[in-house]
């Protein structure tokens, strides 16, 4: 077994019937150093109570020679789980919008996972050669989303019963886009009005909370103006809030990646101000995934401003090609970057230096 590295796990849904997504960076990398057979674990999540994690074979688990030509992904249950715990699962390779590839996905029935018997999955889940001569391999680095269904049973003598998943997040959103009840605060943003619960924004998130609760409560009743956002932002914001997911995305095909993009980095910006970390980190791989020569500048300038580093990593390694490069300063964007953001262009001219010229380096990031 190798011990290479963790795994990002991106908790996605949180339930008895959940999602997670594992990206793979450096496929290269560690297709080079792990050998046919072993594999790198992805950090654990929790399903049904129970702990988990993704075995991710770059060259083929060990069952059959054949395949080496494979990846392989098994679901495994973390030691600590002794009792049998019985789950049905779906891989699934991911587009550049995060959706599932049809053609790449796999599932199984229910299985029993126990001590005995605690991983199960797929030796042949994708042909290496089908990966790398896709588009879904980006920047060396893909996304598979592992979908866990725990199923728990109630013993009543000689009656079981079978416990639902739970559906909290559906009652939540019910409640913020059809009910209403209860409702007792109010947004204007553009011409738009709002209705919410102060007590659900206060609970997720410590800004709402000091804005409504706290010092800078506002006069009961009244409604709050927002003038910095626009609607459909504030709308996507209260849905994350309420329901921990994001709206289902109204595009299908070609085209959405601008729009896509431009969405995920007015969240990622409300997400900041309002200090909802989780939004904040969904939002910060959607641009990963959707960089490209035409937004690179003006999602550089976003990451430097509000301090995430994991896209502006993203775009220095996108900018690593001279022709991203040149087409990056071709464009709009890369002027406001110059303008609201010149360190970040030292910093990336510094970046393409040799190591062994680090006195050069700092002279750049002082100038």
């Amino acid at each position: 077994m190798a011990e290479l590295c963790d795994l990002p796990a991106a908790v996605v849904a949180s339930s008895e019937e959940s999602s997670y997504v594992i990206k793979i960076d450096g496929y290269s990398r560690i297709k080079g150093q792990v050998q046919h057979g072993n594999y790198v674990k992805s950090t654990p999540f929790t399903v049904g109570g129970h702990d988990w994690f993704v075995e991710y074979y770059p060259n083929g688990s060990d069952t059959e020679k054949y395949e080496a030509g494979f990846i392989s992904v098994f679901l495994a249950l973390a030691p600590a789980g002794a009792k049998d715990v019985k789950a049905k699962f779906r891989f699934s390779l991911l587009d550049r919008e995060g959706e599932p590839v049809a053609s790449k996905s796999k599932n199984t029935s229910e299985h029993i996972f126990n001590s005995k018997r605690s991983s199960r999955g797929f030796s042949s889940f994708i042909k290496k050669a089908d990966l790398e001569g896709a588009a879904h391999l980006r920047h060396d680095s893909f996304s598979i989303r592992c979908d866990v269904t725990v199923v728990k049973y109630i013993h009543r003598g000689n009656r079981i019963t079978l416990i639902p998943p739970s559906n909290l997040h559906q009652h939540l959103g019910d409640l913020l886009l059809e009910s209403k009840d209860g409702a007792d605060v109010t947004f204007h943003v553009g011409e738009v009005s709002f209705l919410a619960h102060r007590s659900i924004l206060a609970a997720r998130s410590s800004i709402f909370r000091a804005e409504l609760f706290g010092a800078m409560k506002e006069k009961c009743g009244s409604p709050i103006e927002i003038s910095d956002m626009e609607s459909d932002v504030f709308k996507s914001l209260l849905h994350f809030i309420y329901t921990d997911s994001l709206p289902v995305s109204e595009t299908s095909s070609g085209g959405e990646t601008r729009r896509d993009a431009v969405m995920a980095s007015h969240l990622l910006v409300a997400a900041d101000r309002y200090n909802i970390e989780r939004l904040k980190l969904i939002c910060e791989e959607k641009l990963c995934n959707l960089i490209d020569s035409n937004i690179v500048a003006t999602t550089l300038a976003l990451a430097e401003q509000h301090g995430s580093y994991r896209v502006k990593d993203a775009c220095f390694e996108f900018l690593v090609s001279p022709s991203n490069l040149e087409a990056m300063m071709a464009t709009d964007g890369y002027k406001h970057l110059k303008n609201s953001c010149p360190s970040v262009l030292r910093e990336l001219a510094a970046s393409f230096l040799p190591a062994e010229l680090k006195a050069v380096k700092d002279i750049i990031m002082t100038i």
